[in-house]
């Protein structure tokens, strides 16, 4: 099956009742020139640091076509106010990221298939049994998941039963899709949504302690902290660039302007595919190498 989030999001928008029919007409122009994007991406030469410089080249000139020259310049009031809700514009971030998860960025990538992209990730599990006689039923067991814009992780199925046998009616069944790698992708970063993030990295570490968060951020609108403080591994800045004030934000000149001079940096791309790369290459934990290195961790 296909991984497309961004396509998956222009396509719904098309058929949402609310979009006008001139911002039908713009989103179906924005899905012409999303597929002449991703054939430009798989046909792009070099590996490792040169290509990830052509696609963040790529990127920001799809980019630039979706947010300022469609929707900045042509969408209508609900489109503008909508984008965000509809995900239209961070999405192309989400897609973005499965396209680094490739042999021709990364190295070492197991021979096995990995669950790339946008997906609900475990938080964790317990059991919650409703009164002591149900000790020999089938296990009530509690998962919690939450929604991660993008991961590298595997799906893991289980059984659990008071029955070595796993009769049907005894056993407890299903599966999670756990993240050893997460990241939060966001248009506009707030105070809010680092606090919530915050949370959420603490909790996905809960569920595997050997799991990396962050956030890949476009436009920040609070003032920078350390994330040492936080279980989040780093925030990643991608324009270098601040919000746009309130007033100037639905001004498409300043729109533009912005886009000009602060394009997604290639530079801070590759910092994050090099915190992925060390990451494929870490052993996460060797415990029989404990005495050589003189600690247990």
């Amino acid at each position: 099956m296909p991984n497309t989030p961004h396509l998956d999001k222009l396509e719904a928008a098309i058929r949402n009742p609310k979009c006008e029919r001139e911002d039908v007409r713009l989103l179906e122009e924005a899905r012409e020139r999303y597929r002449t994007w991703k054939a430009a991406i798989t046909a792009a030469a070099g590996k490792g640091k040169p290509r990830v410089i052509a696609m963040t080249r790529l990127l920001n000139e799809y980019k630039d076509f979706l947010e300022v020259e469609l929707i900045a310049a042509r969408g209508s009031a609900f489109i503008k106010r909508q984008k965000g809700q509809l995900k239209l514009d961070n999405s192309v971030l989400e897609e973005f990221l499965i396209d680094l998860v490739q042999p021709t960025v990364l190295t070492g990538l197991p021979d096995f298939p990995l669950t790339i992209g946008p997906n609900t990730a475990f938080m964790s599990l317990s059991f919650a049994p409703p009164a002591l006689r149900a000790l020999n039923e089938a296990p009530v067991v509690a998962l919690k998941v939450k929604d991660q814009d993008f991961i590298i992780g595997k799906e893991i199925h289980y059984r659990f039963s008071p029955d070595p046998a796993f009769a049907e009616d005894k056993t407890a069944s299903g599966s999670l899709t756990l993240a050893v790698l997460a990241a939060e992708v966001k248009v506009n970063l707030d105070k809010t949504m680092f606090q919530e993030a915050s949370g959420t990295a603490a909790r996905l570490k809960q569920g595997c302690p050997y799991s990396q968060y962050y956030i890949l951020n476009e436009y920040l609108d609070m003032e920078p902290e350390d994330c040492r403080l936080t279980a989040i591994d780093n925030v990643f800045l991608l324009r270098h660039a601040k919000r746009l004030p309130f007033e100037k934000r639905s001004v498409l000149a300043e729109v533009r302007r912005q886009h000009e001079n602060n394009p997604i940096d290639a530079e801070v791309i590759w910092k994050f595919v090099e915190k992925i790369q060390a990451f494929i290459n870490a052993a996460w934990y060797d415990p029989a190498a404990a005495l050589q290195r003189g600690s247990f961790v």
